[in-house]
């Protein structure tokens, strides 16, 4: 299940985990502008760690989802191996 929200500043999804034990913590995203924040409660730290990704990073990531192991360098509206 997840939600999505959009703020003033972004737009916020949290990823909320379902299905048999064991859970994780919820996941939420928050899509700016200029960069991508993950954030996720630790609950042997008691904190919020975060993750911040450039748009480029995002862009890899949603590619590399999608493709074989290698070495990859994004050209134009693909990825190439390299």
């Amino acid at each position: 299940m997840f939600t999505i929200e959009h703020d003033f500043d972004a737009t916020v999804v949290t990823l909320i985990d379902e299905g048999d034990s064991p859970l994780q913590e919820d996941i939420t995203i928050h899509a700016f502008q200029e960069c991508v924040t993950l954030e996720q409660y630790d609950p042997r730290d008691d904190e919020v760690k975060k993750i911040t990704l450039s748009l480029h990073q995002l862009q890899e990531l949603a590619a590399a989802l999608d493709l074989p192991e290698g070495v990859y360098k994004l050209q134009g509206k693909g990825a190439n191996a390299g």
